[in-house]
């Protein structure tokens, strides 16, 4: 298990900057008044969804459906999965610009 922060694909600058555009989600959810937040949850689980399962095959694991646990909790969510892929070894450049697009997308 490598320390937070130092992920062999992309090295910690990659991983600051996946980190950074993660918390910024983050504050973006937050402040989405609740008819806002419906409309864009599916597209925060399909991420969630995208991000394990390409974690479980670049680590042979079955692929399984992330629980549905709601709006409350998606954030949570995407964060254990991106945690997951950078542990896996997965490239944190890519995921910064998918989490920079969920960002954009967000109303």
């Amino acid at each position: 298990m490598r320390p937070a922060g130092s992920s062999s694909a992309g090295g910690p600058s990659a991983s600051r900057a996946a980190d950074t555009e993660l918390e910024r989600v983050a504050l973006r959810w937050a402040q989405l008044p609740v008819d806002r937040a419906l409309r864009a949850y599916p597209a925060l689980r399909r991420l969630v969804q995208e991000l394990a399962d390409e974690t479980a095959r670049v680590t042979g694991q079955p692929q399984e459906t992330v629980p549905d646990l709601g709006p409350a909790v998606v954030i949570d969510q995407l964060r254990v999965m991106v945690y997951d892929r950078r542990e896996a070894g997965l490239p944190d450049e890519a995921v910064r610009e998918r989490l920079r697009a969920v960002r954009r997308s967000l109303p």
